[in-house]
């Protein structure tokens, strides 16, 4: 099957659009931690590594 000039593929026949700014997800630069939120992100950290979780398991035992 050959083509002829009017069987053109029009995608090919004009250059790409440029890109739009929406597409790219690079968000603005991440601000550095101060050394409060470093403070009480430790402290959040310590508490949740030292307060022991509920046990689900026994607790549902005991309602049945």
């Amino acid at each position: 099957m050959s083509r002829t000039s009017r069987a053109v593929d029009r995608t090919i026949a004009y250059p790409e659009p440029p890109a739009s700014r929406l597409w790219h997800r690079h968000g603005p630069a991440r601000q550095p931690l101060t050394p409060e939120r470093q403070r009480r992100n430790r402290e959040a950290l310590a508490l949740a590594l030292h307060t022991p979780r509920p046990r689900t398991a026994v607790i549902r035992s005991e309602t049945r």
